[in-house]
C-alpha cells in the first residue's frame, strides 16, 4: 500500500502547511465565486441581475475561500505531523489526517458531532485514496511497456 518512494517534487512540510492553506483558499474564492455569482444573478430582480451577482459575489465568496483555506490549512498540518510521527507516506497518513481535521472543524458541536465528522471526512479521504490508487494502478498497466516479438527463424531454401 505505501508508495514506494517519497514524492520528493513539494516542498518541506513547514512551506507545505503554507502553500496549501493559499491553494485551497484560492479554489474556494474562484468556486465561490462562480457560485455565489450564479446564485445572486438568478435571485436578483431583472433589471439588477449583473449588481445582484457582484454583490453576493463581495459579500460570500472571500468566505467560501476562507472556509477552504482553513481546511486545506488544518489538512497539511495533520498530514504534516502524521508522517513525521510515523515515518511513512502512505494512504494511512491522509485518511488519519481527514479523521483530525473533520474532528477539529466540529469540535464546537459537541463529542458526539465531532466524532461524527471525524468519522465522515476519514471515509471521505479514504474514498479519495482509493480511487488514487486505482487510478494509479489502471495507468500503470495501461502504460506496461511491450516486448518485441522474436523474430522469425530465416526460412531455409530447398526445404
Amino acid at each position: 500500500m505505501s508508495t514506494p518512494e517519497a514524492d520528493h517534487s513539494r516542498d518541506p512540510c513547514p512551506i507545505v502547511i503554507i502553500n496549501d492553506f493559499g491553494g485551497a483558499f484560492t479554489m474556494g474564492a474562484i468556486g465561490g465565486s462562480i457560485w455565489h455569482g450564479i446564485k445572486g444573478f438568478r435571485n436578483s430582480p431583472y433589471g439588477e441581475r449583473r449588481i445582484g451577482a457582484l454583490s453576493a459575489i463581495k459579500a460570500r465568496a472571500p468566505v467560501v475561500g476562507g472556509n477552504f483555506g482553513v481546511w486545506g490549512g488544518l489538512f497539511s498540518f495533520y498530514d504534516c505531523s502524521i508522517k513525521a510521527i510515523r515515518k511513512r507516506e502512505d494512504a494511512w497518513n491522509a485518511i488519519l489526517a481527514g479523521f483530525c481535521v473533520g474532528g477539529s472543524l466540529a469540535v464546537r458541536g459537541g463529542r458526539k458531532h465531532m466524532l461524527n465528522s471525524a468519522i465522515t471526512c476519514a471515509i471521505f479521504l479514504g474514498i479519495l485514496e482509493g480511487v488514487g490508487m486505482m487510478f494509479q494502478r489502471y495507468m500503470a498497466y495501461a502504460n506496461k511497456p511491450v516486448a518485441m516479438p522474436a523474430p522469425d527463424a530465416p526460412a531455409t531454401l530447398g526445404a
